[in-house]
């Protein structure tokens, strides 16, 4: 009787390359991350808005704040490293180029919380290809991306411009007031940033507009068309 080998006991494991076990690796990591990190990306946006919004946090929970973003910082860095280096080296820049927001996640508080939002893309009808699923899928993305992007983009230029010499952005009211209408391309100019960083993102906040609004005035025409073609007569 000739012995069990390890190729005869797991055939197809040994028939796969190298590159496709560590592929099936990084696909493995994802499923079991993605619960966790979902709750720490949550974790995130609670405790760094109220790290942005309270001016004056007691000592002890400031630092518990403080320590909370440190270490979902340091998870996202890692998850982000392990799967790019487990990903073989001739599909790493692949690699880079579809995850974006990972990677910005990991440089900026801003694009953090995105990353469940990413998670949309599982809900099966949100991953059909039909003109309806697509268009759902973008407007699902889109007002998600905006409510997100909108709402980042005001605590960052709060923690910028607060105690700023002639400041005129002082609380979260006005913050989130101010990034509505720059968003929305209205600017009143009764409030705006006045510090360097204040006003480096409110240029990533207006070049954000220019794209929410343009991807959403092209879902509107589409399905206008849409419902015009249907009505034409045959």
């Amino acid at each position: 009787m000739r012995p069990v080998t390890p190729e005869r006991a797991h055939p197809k494991l040994w028939a796969m390359d190298r590159a496709e076990q560590r592929i099936a690796f990084r696909q493995r990591w994802e499923a079991a991350t993605t619960i966790p990190l979902i709750v720490l990306g949550g974790l995130f946006v609670i405790t760094y808005s109220v790290y942005a919004i309270i001016a004056d946090l007691p000592p002890l929970l400031l630092a518990i704040v403080v320590l909370e973003l440190v270490v979902v910082w340091i998870v996202f860095l890692g998850d982000y490293l392990v799967r790019l280096f487990v990903t073989p080296r001739g599909h790493r820049w692949a690699f880079v180029r579809a995850n974006v927001v990972d990677l910005l996640s990991v440089a900026f508080p801003l694009f953090r919380g995105f990353r469940v939002i990413n998670l949309l893309a599982k809900v099966p009808y949100l991953s059909g290809r039909s003109g309806t699923q697509v268009r759902t899928r973008i407007v699902v993305y889109l007002g998600a991306y905006a409510i997100f992007f909108v709402y980042f983009i005001a605590l960052a230029v709060l923690l910028a411009e607060r105690g700023a010499d002639g400041a005129t952005i002082h609380d979260f009211g006005d913050a989130i007031w101010w990034a509505c209408v720059t968003v929305a391309t209205v600017g009143y100019g009764d409030m705006y940033p006045v510090t360097l960083l204040g006003r480096t993102w409110a240029v990533v906040l207006m070049a954000g507009g220019i794209a929410i609004i343009g991807t959403a005035s092209a879902v509107v025409v589409s399905y206008v068309g849409e419902l015009v073609g249907k009505h034409r007569p045959s």
